[in-house]
C-alpha cells in the first residue's frame, strides 16, 4: 500500500515538474521556478485541469465541474474536465482560451491567448479537435470540430480551422488554408508564429508587381509612339 502511494506521489511530482519545465523552455520572460509556480495563470489552469480530469475519469460527480469553473474565474482559461492533455502543454498568457470536452492534446503543444478548441454544433460524441504533438496555435485561432491538426504543424493568428491539417504544415486564414507543407520538420518548440505567411499580403504584393509591369510596359509604348 505504501509503495503504491509513493509511486502515485512520484508520478504527480514528475507531471508537475514537466509542466513547469515547459514554461521555462518556451517563455523567455520566465525568470525562475518560484515565479512560474506563483504567477503563471496558464500553469494554474493546467494544474487545476489535471485534478479535475483525474476526478472526472473516476466518475466523481460535481466536483470536477466546480474545479473547472473556479479555475476559469481565476485564470480566464476554460478547460473542460473531460479534455485529454499530454505532457509539456504550455498556455502563453491564456486569457480567453477555451478547450472543449472531447479535445485531445498531445505532448509539447503550445497555444496562445484567445484560442478556441471547440465544436461546430450540438452533435454528440467526439466533437472537438485532436491536436497532435508539437503543434503551435497562435493568438485568436479557432480549431473547430472533430478534426486533427497533425504533428509539428502551426495554426496562424486568427485562423479558423474546420478541416484536417497534415503533419508539418502551416495553416492560415478564414477558413483555414494550408499554405506551407513541404515535408520539412518543424521543431516541436518552434514559437515563431509571427513569421507565418500572410495570404492577403501576398495577394496585394502580387497585384502591385503586376501593376508595376503594366506601368512599365505603358511607358515603353508611349516612348515608342513619341519617336
Amino acid at each position: 500500500m505504501a509503495t503504491s502511494v509513493m509511486e502515485f506521489i512520484g508520478k504527480v511530482y514528475e507531471q508537475l515538474r514537466l509542466d513547469v519545465q515547459a514554461v521555462k523552455d518556451r517563455d523567455p520572460a520566465a525568470t525562475g521556478t518560484l515565479e512560474i509556480i506563483t504567477t503563471y495563470p496558464g500553469l494554474h489552469a493546467i494544474w487545476a485541469h489535471r485534478v479535475a480530469n483525474y476526478l472526472h475519469a473516476r466518475r466523481v460527480p460535481g466536483i470536477p465541474r466546480v474545479i473547472s469553473m473556479v479555475a476559469r474565474m481565476i485564470t480566464g482559461i476554460e478547460i473542460h474536465q473531460g479534455a485529454t492533455i499530454g505532457q509539456g502543454f504550455f498556455i502563453d498568457h491564456g486569457m480567453g482560451v477555451v478547450i472543449g470536452e472531447t479535445s485531445v492534446i498531445g505532448d509539447n503543444v503550445t497555444i496562445y491567448q484567445g484560442v478556441t478548441l471547440g465544436g461546430t454544433g450540438k452533435e454528440k460524441g467526439k466533437r472537438h479537435p485532436d491536436i497532435e504533438d508539437g503543434v503551435v496555435i497562435a493568438v485568436g485561432a479557432s480549431v473547430l470540430g472533430a478534426i486533427t491538426v497533425g504533428k509539428n504543424s502551426r495554426v496562424g493568428a486568427g485562423a479558423v480551422v474546420i478541416a484536417d491539417v497534415p503533419a508539418n504544415c502551416t495553416v492560415v486564414g478564414v477558413p483555414g488554408r494550408v499554405t506551407v507543407c513541404d515535408g520539412e520538420r518543424i521543431s516541436p518548440i518552434d514559437l515563431h508564429h509571427e513569421q507565418l505567411p500572410d495570404p492577403v499580403l501576398d495577394m496585394f504584393t502580387m497585384l502591385e508587381r503586376r501593376l508595376d509591369r503594366l506601368d512599365k510596359a505603358t511607358k515603353e509604348l508611349e516612348e515608342r509612339e513619341d519617336k
